[in-house]
């Protein structure tokens, strides 16, 4: 059975989930954390929901079986859209945590009642998503965009020279695709009719936040999950008795962050010394059949 000192699982299906890790990482400093990138089957968005569902179980069960982990977030909106009543299901003793577009949140925020969102094709076109649309319909208007392939460039970004802060947006494969989906979304802003607020509806598109900002200037606010879902954890977790202690990092020889990775490994280090600071010696690739 898992322990207080136990680690916390957290999947995506690729390495868009580390803002979601690096969220976690600053509300519980004292945790332990296993992070798996299925980049070998990545992007789950433009996968089907039975597909993504397969691979959901079998990474659910691998982190029990390998990591004995205490609680699992699903750090992906299309895994959780697919599968996360079916993992609840089939583990019902395990804490878990899925993701949403923030759209409650952007709902809060809003001062001209207009809101854009951006995801995956699988997000933004399941049923989950569909039926939190058209419980909140009455109360904004949205416009919503799927991103085609936007993911699946950050995701090639990360081995990519940092471009210079002077370059046009277009520059870049996801600064392209970024002004592609914007424009075709309308107008942002702060004047009556404008969208004001734009929801991050995809864990890796906070890491094109400075291209979308430059899109759609200074005014419009960013919704994104990944703080909402470290509090929420972290609630769940004191809960059921399960938070780590505060001493129980100095207590084991065991790493705080282990990165896994279905795909090259580079890609997960790149983007671990990239976005989180960490070292590559953190990273390994493993098999989930």
């Amino acid at each position: 059975m898992p322990q207080a000192s136990s680690p916390i699982g957290v999947f995506d299906s690729g390495v868009g989930g580390l803002s979601v890790l690096r969220a976690l990482l600053a509300a519980m400093p004292h945790e332990r954390f296993v992070y798996l990138a299925d980049s070998a089957n990545a992007p789950y968005g433009e996968r089907g929901d039975a597909f993504v569902a397969a691979r959901t179980h079998a990474i659910t069960e691998y982190l029990r079986e390998q990591h004995h982990i205490k609680a699992l977030v699903v750090a992906c909106n299309t895994a959780t859209a697919a599968a996360i009543h079916e993992v609840r299901s089939s583990h019902p003793e395990l804490p878990l945590v899925g993701l949403e577009p923030a759209i409650k949140p952007a709902l809060a925020v809003t001062k001209t009642g207009h809101v854009g969102v951006i995801g995956t094709r699988g997000t933004l076109t399941s049923a989950k998503f569909g039926k939190l649309m058209a419980s909140l319909a009455d109360q904004a208007h949205f416009v919503v965009q799927p991103c085609d392939g936007l993911a699946h460039a950050i995701e090639r970004s990360v081995a990519l020279p940092v471009a210079d802060q002077g370059s046009p947006v277009h520059a870049t494969e996801t600064g392209g695709l970024c002004a592609r989906y914007v424009q075709a979304m309308g107008s942002f802003g702060t004047a009556p009719g404008q969208m004001d607020t734009l929801v991050l509806g995809c864990t890796h598109y906070i890491f094109v936040a400075n291209e979308l900002r430059a899109l759609v200037g200074p005014g419009v606010q960013f919704i994104e999950t990944g703080e909402p879902v470290a509090r929420q954890t972290r609630r769940l977790l004191e809960t059921v008795g399960l938070q780590a202690a505060p001493d129980s990092a100095v207590a084991t020889d065991a790493p705080r962050t282990r990165l896994l990775t279905t795909g090259p490994v580079a890609m997960l280090q790149a983007a671990a010394e990239r976005w989180l600071g960490l070292p590559a010696d953190c990273c390994e690739t493993v098999s989930v059949p």
